[in-house]
């Protein structure tokens, strides 16, 4: 009896270096393992990175996703990796962005602040409040262009307090084996990519002081993307 193979393909995102210094994105082809339990996942996840590696895009891939063998990629997913507001409140980066959204009929929701991750994203006032038209977060409002600008900078405020990079930079590949860009716009390994190319062109530290900046810088790494 023959075993039907089931392909996949999901973006592995490289960060820039000192011969490219641009973030790419690379779409790569590789066996899906079905099924929900967690060791199929990282059965995908593995032929995921053994087929990023084998036609040369990285040398040592990280998962970032709570289905990650590997501790940090578990701790950086946004689920679980914390920020420190002003305020001196500490939330996950998850519900921080959810609290965020403001849309046409309602928000920020800054309750979600005190929620779980799982329960920010899941409550129903994200999905019953009309269109998302922008984000509100300590008395700055982003716009929704570029797509993913306010939760990269999100996400790499959160790295860059919780001092990670050295860390991070031991992997040249991040993938989350849940992004799906045919369903989502944000995506924690597209993030740390971001961030890591940041770091190599030394324009974190000034890129992340304003929004401004931000968008400007994320401009230079990543020129295709609409604003």
């Amino acid at each position: 009896m023959s075993i039907e193979l089931i392909m996949a393909t999901r973006p592995i995102f490289l960060p820039g270096n000192a011969s490219h210094r641009e973030v790419r994105t690379v779409p790569v082809d590789f066996k899906w393992h079905s099924g929900l339990s967690l060791s199929q996942k990282r059965k995908s996840i593995q032929s995921f990175h053994e087929s990023a590696i084998t036609q040369g895009y990285c040398a040592r891939p990280l998962e970032i996703s709570s289905r990650s063998e590997n501790s940090l990629g578990v701790n950086l997913s946004a689920f679980n990796l914390k920020l420190t507001l002003a305020s001196g409140r500490m939330s996950t980066v998850e519900s921080i962005f959810q609290s965020a959204k403001v849309f046409e009929n309602g928000g920020p929701y800054t309750d979600l602040l005190e929620a779980d991750s799982k329960t920010a994203k899941r409550d129903c006032r994200l999905r019953e409040s009309g269109p998302l038209k922008a984000f509100f977060h300590e008395g700055v409002t982003w716009s929704l262009e570029p797509k993913t600008a306010f939760y990269d900078w999100l996400y790499i405020s959160a790295l860059l307090q919780n001092g990670i990079s050295q860390q991070l930079a031991e992997y040249d590949g991040f993938t989350d084996i849940e992004f799906n860009p045919a369903k989502s716009l944000n995506c924690q390994a597209h993030s740390a990519s971001v961030f890591l190319t940041l770091l190599t062109n030394e324009a974190i530290k000034s890129a992340i002081t304003s929004r401004e900046k931000f968008i400007d810088a994320l401009l230079r790494i990543e020129p295709h993307i609409p604003c």
